[in-house]
């Protein structure tokens, strides 16, 4: 993870350096019938781009393209920098690893998994999980899961960060109908059980109607959201922000 600190330093350097050769203004593209129309957005003013200057809005959406890897990189590289503060100083030494190796995790797991019998059993019990589409999961998390989005990884990292049991795309039978939230969280005090799902592409109108239409299904049966149901939304635009996922976290949790 410190390689990758580095990395994304490096990446990040490399941009805003990019960024400043680049014009000043944000680009917008929208469409118009079955052609587009370009505008540069400066100090919330829109000025139309009209066709002939293209190579200015070419230059425009390079900038827009940079900024969005800007962004993207910059929140990666925050979550990294929170792990690591909440780390042990001594994570990288080989005998903080003895947890993960196969002869010893048998002996050690009973001695450094939370001490309340319910939560250590429900942690350590197998579960079902979903079986659609294993190809998408394609991103490791900092607890050694597999998820499906950087989104998705944030949220688990921050989870296990925090000591937060969880379990990912859990089986959940509704009505006769399995459904698998992205998370299935146990309080680590009460060992109430809440559910967490990350809706992250909602400027996509058909996936947005199924995210209604599961948070209508998840309500009939009990399951409701800011009670016992966290949501969290993305668009391409308006990605995951970490801050609030560690203020939800501490919200519920802590």
């Amino acid at each position: 993870m410190l390689a990758e600190s580095k990395r994304l330093e490096n990446e990040i350097n490399k941009l805003n350096k990019e960024i400043k050769k680049l014009p000043e203004g944000k680009f917008v593209c929208t469409k118009n019938g079955n052609s587009f129309k370009w505008f540069v957005s400066i100090n919330n003013q829109l000025e139309y781009i009209p066709k002939k200057k293209k190579a200015y809005a070419e230059k425009l959406a390079i900038k827009r393209h940079f900024m969005s890897e800007l962004d993207k990189f910059s929140k990666e590289l925050r979550a990294i920098k929170y792990y690591l503060k909440h780390s042990s100083n001594d994570l990288y030494d080989s005998n903080s690893q003895l947890l993960f190796r196969p002869g010893y995790r048998d002996l050690l797991l009973p001695y450094f998994t939370p001490k309340d019998e319910v939560i250590e059993k429900w942690m350590n019990e197998p579960y079902e999980q979903n079986p659609k589409y294993p190809e998408q999961l394609t991103i490791k998390t900092t607890s050694g899961k597999m998820v499906r989005s950087k989104s998705e990884a944030f949220i688990d990292m921050m989870l296990y960060a925090n000591k937060i049991p969880f379990r990912y795309e859990c089986a959940l039978d509704l009505g006769g109908t399995t459904y698998y939230p992205d998370y299935t969280i146990m309080h680590p005090r009460s060992g109430e059980i809440f559910y967490w799902e990350h809706f992250g592409m909602m400027d996509d109108s058909i996936y947005a109607g199924q995210a209604f239409s599961k948070l209508h299904t998840y309500s009939r049966y009990g399951i409701i959201p800011s009670i016992n149901l966290i949501t969290t939304y993305e668009t391409g635009d308006n990605p995951l922000d970490l801050d609030a996922v560690q203020k939800i976290i501490e919200q519920y949790f802590m």
